[in-house]
């Protein structure tokens, strides 16, 4: 039995009932955690036992949200399309929910055409006005009120529905019928577009992240047969028209074309791909037909990968999301009984119930805590979905909001501020030996070696045609090399700490003016030097500047010699850089960066840099890096790009700023309507434009990130 479980939760609008659901399913004692993201309706459940847990867990969000309905995820697949389909329509696509919606419409057109026409058009007549404004009323408030009344016997007295209702009443109470109708409708015009855009806000975000294909072009016999993408296997051959997305991870099999690769890597600029290349789905076939081969299905392909990695990021909530969580709890309580205070006890003193009634009852309408707790998670939810653009995946809001924190930049040198693609330079050999020979010797001991430096030696070796023989076994050294046994034969391919353990003498041995050196022995005897050249990125000096812009520091670790480090930390512009450092001594240094600067992010991709990626404040790998470091980075960077560390401390920055301006514009509205209307200033109406028009600019304001140029 797999120990988590996803569930779509249907017909969901409220950012803080979802909380109150959240809050109640984790008090659930066969539960161990559940995390409700409003942003894409997805409840995650560990739990020790899921029988009837489904039903239980729907029971009790209908008992803070009618109409909810709760269905697990079964294939990936299936949960996409329709939670993409939810995510851009108003519906679910159920039947009932058409029918909801198409009621409330029809209610609330009605109800406010009668309002208009009775209060400002004064079409009805004077004897029927109060008749009507009931009427209206109940076409407004009935659905209201009704799930009020359910939600009371149920136990749930401070939702929307039920201080919205105890606001009206009490306006009808107290003889302002107008007002009590009136604020009846705009509330539900606010709320109707509230949701509107809610549901275009989410459509934004999905449709920046889920490159998916519903379907592909399968070739059978020469034959194009259009086929689900889910049905599509490992070794089918798909055709790939001009302007159509690579469905799935695969290799081109026939054809040549340029590829738009900036959907996945945020890359501007088209690559090349002709027969043998492999293809990532996602990008787009821009010049010429292409025939593919499957490398992996659906579920397994790059564009599932970072739409799952998107909704599994907005899971991961932020400090200030947990704040606001706990603080609408309290917050709601403490304005009710503000409420009830202003209206009992200048009462008491002035006599003046009507007046300070109708104050207690605009505190009501204020009381609802919805533009708090739905503004800031969709703004982290943007801010994941605005980094996906530039092939940037966020693993969750807590690893932006740490990032917007982070002092100074640490990078790795070797495929991150380097290309990586280390070519041999020169071969220094000892007297005796001749260029070819160390070569032949180097290059068969490393063919056991998968580091780019060893990669480049025997690709120098088989340019020059020499055969080359695999090592019976080796061993690899940390930091220092390796030991390749031919036979009888010891091979040593390192640095001189390896040749020092090993008791080598290299008395003719004259350190390289710059780049990596390998040096070779064999049989205890010292052959000579290759010399080796990595080049710097493109983009590195001008992204260092523009981290430098931005009060960062900058840092490099990497196992190189020290001239080696000075050299490349002085043609990228990094502040320090250091050198001669083991895997372990990465940490060692980053710490110690970390008590110099304050908090840190490491930038890495080597299966070596996973413990420092780990240990950093934050950790970011290179989409091309190994498995082992993208699995323990906080931060993945798609495209390789060093550019793309700046533009991701950016997005972090500007999404928790957004998420504060939410949280501060919103309580600042709700706070001046309140002090404005014990000053006798605010009227109902504007208590409504405090709670649902709020809640809108929030929405909208949330978004914004999405539309940033970086």
């Amino acid at each position: 039995m797999k120990k988590q479980r996803t569930y779509l939760v249907e017909n969901l609008g409220c950012a803080n009932c979802g909380a109150k659901m959240e809050a109640a399913i984790n008090n659930l004692p066969e539960v161990n955690e559940a995390k409700l993201v409003f942003a894409t309706r997805k409840l995650m459940v560990d739990a020790t036992d899921y029988t009837n847990l489904r039903e239980r867990m729907e029971e009790i969000c209908n008992s803070i949200e009618s109409d909810i309905v709760i269905r697990e995820v079964g294939s990936k697949t299936s949960e996409h399309k329709h939670e993409h389909h939810h995510a851009c329509c108003d519906s679910c696509g159920h039947e009932h929910h058409h029918e909801h919606n198409n009621w409330e419409v029809v209610t609330l057109g009605l109800g406010g055409v009668i309002f208009i026409a009775t209060e400002w058009l004064g079409i009805v007549p004077e004897a029927y006005h109060f008749y009507a404004l009931i009427f209206a009323y109940l076409l407004l408030g009935g659905r209201i009120v009704w799930i009020a009344l359910q939600n009371i016997v149920k136990g749930n007295v401070f939702d929307e529905n039920f201080l919205m209702t105890v606001a009206t009443l009490g306006a009808f109470f107290i003889q302002a019928w107008e007002e009590a109708v009136g604020v009846m409708f705009f509330y539900r015009v606010g709320e109707y577009f509230e949701h509107r855009a809610v549901e275009k806000s989410r459509g934004q975000i999905m449709a920046a992240v889920d490159m998916r294909p519903e379907v592909v072009n399968l070739l059978v016999d020469g034959e194009v047969k259009v086929i689900p993408a889910a049905d599509a296997k490992v070794g089918d051959e798909l055709l790939v028209r001009v302007g159509d997305r690579i469905p799935l991870d695969g290799i081109v099999v026939d054809g040549e074309s340029l590829l738009d690769t900036s959907p996945v890597t945020g890359e501007p600029v088209p690559v090349k791909r002709v027969r043998g290349d492999e293809v990532v789905s996602g990008c787009v076939n821009t010049s010429g037909m292409l025939k593919m081969r499957v490398e992996k299905v659906l579920e397994e392909s790059m564009v599932t990968k970072i739409l799952d990695s998107v909704e599994n990021a907005a899971a991961s909530k932020p400090a200030i999301d947990k704040f606001i969580t706990r603080f609408a709890r309290v917050y709601t309580p403490f304005v009710v009984i503000a409420a009830i205070l202003t209206a009992v006890i200048p009462s008491l003193v002035t006599g003046e119930w009507e007046k300070w009634i109708y104050t207690a009852l605009t505190f009501l309408v204020i009381s609802c805590p919805c533009a708090l707790v739905l503004s800031v998670p969709l703004a982290f939810f943007s801010g994941i979905g605005a980094g996906s653009k530039y092939g940037i995946l966020f693993k969750g809001g807590v690893a932006m909001d740490a990032l917007k924190n982070i002092k100074a930049v640490v990078m790795d040198k070797t495929g991150t501020i380097t290309q990586g693609n280390f070519v041999l330079q020169k071969v220094n050999v000892s007297k005796g030996v001749t260029e070819q020979a160390l070569l032949q010797i180097c290059a068969s001991a490393e063919l056991a070696s998968t580091h780019p430096i060893a990669v480049s030696i025997v690709e120098a070796a088989k340019e020059r045609g020499l055969q080359l023989e695999r090592a019976d076994k080796f061993e690899e050294h940390a930091g220092e090399g390796l030991v390749a046994y031919h036979g009888e034969d010891i091979v040593l391919c390192g640095n001189v700490k390896l040749l020092d353990r090993y008791g080598v003498k290299i008395a003719d041995y004259h350190e390289a003016e710059s780049g990596s050196e390998v040096l070779v022995a064999k049989n205890s005897k010292y052959l000579g030097q290759l010399v080796i050249n990595d080049t710097l990125k493109e983009d590195a000096k001008l992204a260092v500047g523009e981290l430098k812009k931005q009060g960062l520091v900058t840092a490099m670790l990497t196992g190189d010699s020290q001239r080696e480090a000075e050299a490349i930390a002085k043609a990228a512009g990094i502040d320090e850089g250091r050198a001669k450092l083991l895997p372990q001594d990465k940490l060692q240094e980053l710490n110690s960066l970390r008590d110099k600067y304050g908090s840190v992010m490491f930038v890495g991709d080597g299966i070596n840099d996973a413990p420092v990626l780990a240990g950093a404040n934050v950790g970011a790998a290179m989409g091309s890096g190994a498995d082992a470091a993208i699995e323990a980075a906080d931060v993945v960077f798609m495209n390789n790009e060093v550019s793309s560390i700046s533009k991701a401390i950016y997005i972090a920055k500007e999404t928790g700023r957004i998420a504060w301006q939410n949280v501060i514009f919103a309580l600042a509205v709700k706070a001046v309507i309140m002090v404005a209307g014990l000053l006798g200033y605010a009227s109902m109406w504007a208590a409504v434009f405090a709670d649902t028009g709020v809640a809108m600019l929030c929405v909208l304001n949330s978004v914004r990130i999405l539309y940033k140029k970086l």
